[in-house]
């Protein structure tokens, strides 16, 4: 059986490989997969050949002679061949390996080649210029898309004991592999398994890494992974034209915020720098926004208020744009060049802020400053010529003038009336027998819109829980309270937790306070709870590794939150899977914090820690319920040096056994018998970043007969 790839000397390129003819692959269809000096360019009197010694050459007398060998000189070369799986090879006289292609990728790995450590992927350039994107497998075994030589934008994961290879199988899998082969993780296409004959991994022109698949029925190759789910995450992928928007997995569209849309998208996107616009100078915000300075990527940071950092920008001169991370951080992130790229999104906490100045240079960005003065001569010479009329613009100007006038006093006049009337009805409902007005922006409604929006209570989600639709159909979740609760303390708990913000925490939208009704509204995540995930066999199979160690920080960091940095100190006081809630991007928010105010219990930090140590051990085993019983079997597999034997089977890919560790230790610490033993959230957020170490914990748990009836190898639970 002939290979499955031939080889190509053209003109404009080197000596490059492709999918052949074999099994009905028709021309125009057929990929590069290798190419010979894949960023050279070479003339029509270019010609490759394998030398008397024992080198493969690729000649250029435009170019001077040898543009490419393979190195291979002097190692007693006998043949050249290719091989069935696409791999050219250079042989000695013992048919014994002197060099392969495999070994040089360009920007494609076929089934059964490698990327070993300190090999790299680059993908093909747009233009004459090199790449920016790569594809590099670093020395500590991870895997690393990157933007020139420092921006990482994807890691495929973070084997601990080190991958020295990641290899493309021939079913449809991306993995990395140790020095016994075995998988640390991996990635599987949509037909995984499938009965698919040609496969390629390729990095492509925009940066991204894909996997593609070749069809019989609809005769083309189909993309079947892809590293970066959302193109605008890879850094750049506007390049020099602007801001990335991409919805619904459509084709990112690139917006620049320096210019009017009627420009053609194609230009570059050429911030005013370096000038000094004085009073003439305007800061443009964009929500949910994300800039970077490019060429080169060298923007400063300072904390700061939102503000300071507008008004940073806007008196320096060579400030172009700033970007405040409205996260807790307080980030603001100065740009100073004209190249600016960046990406929106919803989901985004960020604000950035883009300078525009009222001269020639921000009026036409993409003009050059002779044309800008040529331009600038034309209106001066055209306005001489119409001179005459300069008395009746005068007019004009000053009857606009006294209109303008006019509407500003009739503005004024009608935000006092408007004043007025909204302290008077503050006033009234101050006196209202219903809950008064909430300070905190929350919606308030009425017990019958509470009805039409969930449908008369017609979808349940939960307990007490209903599924509502709103306004541009919006959906969000009704909880309902005990209608016991005495007003003045649902008032007081509505306050506090109405003006907290976490993105780990469910944002509180709304409320209905009337006589016999108590209900919050919250923002609705499709994903549910992470106890229903949980349970569910279709879903779990999503909760990689990684996820859960994400949703585990995540709950971290919120509790954290709620214990050290609102404005009161507020508990959660019921902390379990079932209020852990999943977005669409499996990022856990917590929800139902601060209700148990409403039941007069007075709970305490130490009770939170507890109940995040539970779930801790919940989402490493897998079971949904963690009982005394499964912690004292948990710290029995630790302790013994089996900690690994906790992790539940079910997780699909690499497991993270520095981070199990990390995750082990710190829940034991959690579930402490002594309150006092136990660690802040602030310090367990800390731990499971890798920011923070963590001595052993003693076998002193919350509950004193944990260790009864767990023998240390007893088999493992059900």
């Amino acid at each position: 059986m002939g290979s499955d790839v031939i080889f190509r000397h053209t003109n404009s390129s080197p000596l490059q490989a492709y999918f052949s003819l074999t099994d009905s692959i028709p021309v125009d269809k057929q990929t590069l997969v290798w190419v010979a000096g894949a960023e050279l360019r070479v003339s029509d009197h270019s010609y490759f050949q394998l030398t008397q010694e024992g080198d493969l050459v690729l000649f250029d007398f435009s170019n001077g002679g040898v543009v490419w060998t393979s190195n291979s000189s002097g190692k007693s070369v006998s043949s050249a061949s290719l091989q069935d799986d696409g791999n050219l090879v250079v042989l000695d006289g013992n048919n014994d390996l002197v060099w392969q292609s495999f070994d040089t990728p360009s920007d494609t790995l076929v089934p059964g080649q490698n990327l070993s450590v300190r090999t790299t992927l680059r993908a093909q350039s747009r233009n004459s210029v090199s790449s920016y994107y790569s594809l590099h497998m670093s020395d500590s075994g991870k895997l690393q898309l990157r933007w020139e030589s420092s921006k990482v934008y994807w890691l495929s994961g973070n084997p601990s004991y080190g991958s020295i290879r990641a290899y493309l199988s021939s079913d449809g899998s991306f993995q990395l592999l140790n020095a016994r082969s075995n998988v640390l993780w991996s990635a599987f296409a949509e037909d995984h398994n499938d009965n698919v004959k040609f496969r390629y991994l390729r990095l492509d022109v925009d940066g991204n890494l894909r996997l593609y698949s070749w069809d019989k029925d609809s005769v083309s190759w189909r993309s079947v992974w892809q590293a970066v789910e959302n193109q605008c995450d890879v850094f750049a992928t506007c390049g020099d034209n602007g801001i990335c928007s991409f919805a619904n997995y459509s084709l990112p569209i690139c917006k620049c915020p320096f210019r009017s849309s009627s420009v053609e998208s194609s230009s570059k996107c050429l911030a005013p720098y370096g000038q000094n616009c004085g009073s003439k100078v305007s800061m443009v915000g964009y929500k949910h926004t994300y800039l970077h300075g490019i060429y080169p990527p060298n923007d400063s940071v300072i904390v700061t208020s939102i503000d300071l950092c507008q008004s940073v920008c806007k008196n320096d001169p060579l400030c172009t744009a700033a970007t405040y991370l409205n996260d807790g951080s307080a980030q603001c992130w100065v740009k100073k060049t004209r190249y600016i790229t960046g990406y929106t999104d919803p989901s985004l906490n960020s604000v950035s802020f883009v300078k525009t100045c009222m001269d020639p240079l921000a009026v036409f960005p993409n003009k050059s400053p002779a044309a800008i003065s040529s331009s600038s001569s034309s209106h001066s010479s055209s306005a001489s010529n119409k001179s005459n009329r300069f008395p009746i613009r005068s007019l004009i100007d000053a009857a606009l003038a006294s209109f303008c006038m006019f509407c500003m006093l009739q503005i004024a006049f009608g935000f006092w009336v408007c004043k007025r009337r909204v302290e008077n009805i503050r006033k009234k409902k101050a006196s209202s027998p219903y809950c008064g007005f909430i300070s905190t922006g929350l919606v308030r409604w009425t017990y019958a819109e509470i009805k039409e929006i969930t449908g008369n209570f017609n979808d349940q989600t939960g307990p007490h829980s209903y599924k509502a639709v709103i306004q541009k159909n919006h959906c969000v979740l009704v909880k309902r309270l005990e209608s016991q609760i005495e007003e003045k303390s649902f008032r007081a708990m509505v306050s506090i937790i109405g003006s907290i913000y976490h993105k780990n925490l469910v944002k509180v939208e709304g409320f209905c306070c009337e006589s016999g009704h108590r209900f919050l509204v919250y923002e609705f995540l499709e994903n549910g709870s992470l106890e229903d995930f949980m349970r569910d066999p279709a879903s779990h199979k999503r909760l990689t590794w990684k996820n859960r160690m994400s949703i585990c920080l995540g709950v971290a960091k919120a509790i954290s939150y709620l214990h050290t940095e609102c404005r009161d100190f507020v508990s959660h006081g019921n902390l379990k899977c079932e209020n852990v809630i999943l977005d669409e991007n499996l990022e856990a928010k917590v929800t139902e914090f601060g209700l148990q105010r409403l039941d007069g219990v007075d709970t305490s930090a130490e009770k939170d820690v507890e109940d995040f140590g539970k779930i801790v051990l919940s989402l490493i085993s897998g079971r949904q319920e963690v009982l005394e019983d499964v912690c004292g079997w948990s710290y029995n597999k630790w302790v013994s040096g089996y900690g690994w034997r906790v992790v539940d089977k079910r997780i699909e890919g690499e497991v993270d056994f520095e981070e199990l560790e990390r995750a082990l230790r710190i829940a034991f610490w959690c579930l402490q018998l002594d309150e006092r033993m136990r660690p802040s959230m602030g310090e367990v957020a800390n731990v499971l970043e890798g920011t923070l170490t963590v001595d052993p914990p003693p076998p002193s748990f919350s509950n004193s007969s944990i260790f009864q009836g767990v023998e240390l190898f007893e088999p493992e639970l059900a």
